[in-house]
């Protein structure tokens, strides 16, 4: 039994979603559901009940959960137990964004070295209330894409993510190596509304028009689990990923292309405190997520 599949059980078990709870561990989906498994056979029960629409806990899973937790708890307070030990470095507590994919492998690979004393917590959370945590201090950075209220924070530019448009593998567009905006006129689209992704509705959007046309908008995005699942081997659409996430998402049935006329590019920042220092280990960290551009 290793510790990364007890997080990973706590982690669905708490968001009773294996695309929820990838997304919230930023490792891929199929990932999660293999270490869960592995866990079931090795006790030798199953934790949780799966259909096509729902995931819940048994009757073991509920008993195994506390259990779990305190495990993992115990191995917080063994690691908390010799941190004097350690050599003194700073905590950064970054805010992460869904979907950025090997960004966010490169970026922490990349502050680990600049930063080699600095200690790293992410935190997941929706767009605004992690810009609200870096106003009030909780956080000292975030990473966000696209435009938002810029009152009491300061936006570093970081990189620019391709956005790629995601169709059934069997449509006849999947078979260029380059799908232009105004040859998906005629499908739906299945984007994530407004309230829930305002900058990459609205670039979308803008695109569309930009190449002509008023897209039809089927179903919301839901995860990208779902939507892709339904993507792969449902009626024909399309939708959009940045090309940072669709590179962890090889999925059956589904198309990855490059998008022209236009070609969207998403920007994305670090939102800093305009009110307080950046500290050194930031600076690091902003030179981190600048050094997964060029690489």
């Amino acid at each position: 039994m290793e510790l990364r599949q007890l997080r990973y059980f706590v982690t669905v078990a708490e968001e009773l979603h294996f695309g929820r709870a990838a997304e919230r561990l930023h490792i891929v989906q199929p990932a999660v559901s293999q270490q869960v498994r592995r866990l079931e056979r090795e006790l030798e029960v199953a934790l949780f009940s799966r259909t096509t629409r729902s995931v819940s806990l048994t009757e073991a899973g509920q008993r195994f959960l506390p259990r779990a937790r305190a495990v993992l708890a115990a191995v917080d307070r063994a690691v908390d137990s010799v941190s004097e030990f350690r050599p003194s470095g700073a905590l950064v507590r970054l805010g992460t964004s869904e979907g950025l994919g090997d960004r966010l492998d490169a970026l922490l690979r990349s502050f680990a070295r600049l930063a080699p004393s600095a200690s790293l917590e992410l935190v997941h959370a929706p767009t605004g209330q992690r810009l609200q945590r870096v106003r009030d201090g909780s956080l000292d950075a975030t990473i966000v894409r696209g435009s938002w209220p810029a009152a009491g924070l300061d936006f570093t530019p970081l990189w620019m993510d391709e956005v790629l448009v995601a169709l059934p593998a069997s449509h006849p567009l999947a078979a260029s190596d380059v799908v232009s905006f105004a040859s998906l006129a005629s499908l739906p689209a299945r984007l994530s509304p407004p309230s829930r992704n305002q900058p990459l509705y609205h670039l979308v959007i803008s695109s569309c028009r930009e190449a002509g046309f008023e897209p039809v908008l089927g179903k919301e995005f839901t995860t990208a689990q779902d939507t892709l699942g339904t993507l792969g081997f449902g009626r024909p659409h399309w939708t959009v990923f940045y090309r940072a996430h669709a590179n962890l998402l090889p999925v059956p049935g589904v198309a990855f292309r490059p998008l022209r006329d236009p070609s969207p590019r998403m920007p994305t920042y670090l939102a800093t405190p305009a009110d307080r220092r950046v500290t050194p280990e930031v600076v690091a960290l902003i030179e981190a997520a600048r050094a997964t551009e060029a690489g």
